[in-house]
């Protein structure tokens, strides 16, 4: 949890979302107690951009589980979406998935069909030894 924190590459899920968006909201509040004395140029307000930049960051990972470009958290109240919307199993055009969903033993790759018949390498059913005539063994020679 919390790998890169302020880079936009990557996904995450909805509860690092939700704990980011509350590491935001009381890191605002302090800034906003703390700058609410000071003169000038208020240099509390210097400790927004990174906090910022953080919250971005981290809404565009979580727009990246949903398969959606980061810009879509400029859309007003998106943010709502991004908390209860459950993103995509498995790797989409943004990044491979952290963890394998529920109910998947194995990655996608590794899946073969069992209804695929693969008849190219298969032995012959009289064994190896044993050249196919193209007669059955129930046909008489005369």
């Amino acid at each position: 949890m919390f790998k890169n924190p302020f880079s936009f590459n990557g996904r995450i899920r909805r509860t690092e979302y939700g704990i980011s968006f509350i590491i935001y909201f009381v890191g605002y509040l302090f800034i906003e107690i703390m700058a609410d004395g000071s003169r000038g140029i208020k240099p509390f307000f210097l400790l927004w951009i990174p906090l910022l930049w953080f919250f971005w960051a981290q809404s565009a990972k979580r727009c990246h589980d949903l398969n959606k470009s980061g810009w879509w958290q400029i859309i007003p109240f998106y943010f709502l979406w991004l908390w209860f919307e459950k993103g995509i199993g498995g790797p989409n055009e943004y990044d491979v998935e952290q963890r394998k969903p529920a109910g998947y033993p194995f990655s996608p790759e590794d899946y073969i069909d069992p209804y695929e018949v693969h008849t190219a390498n298969a032995p012959s059913p009289e064994g190896p030894d044993h050249e196919s005539t193209g007669q059955t063994g129930n046909e008489s020679g005369s």
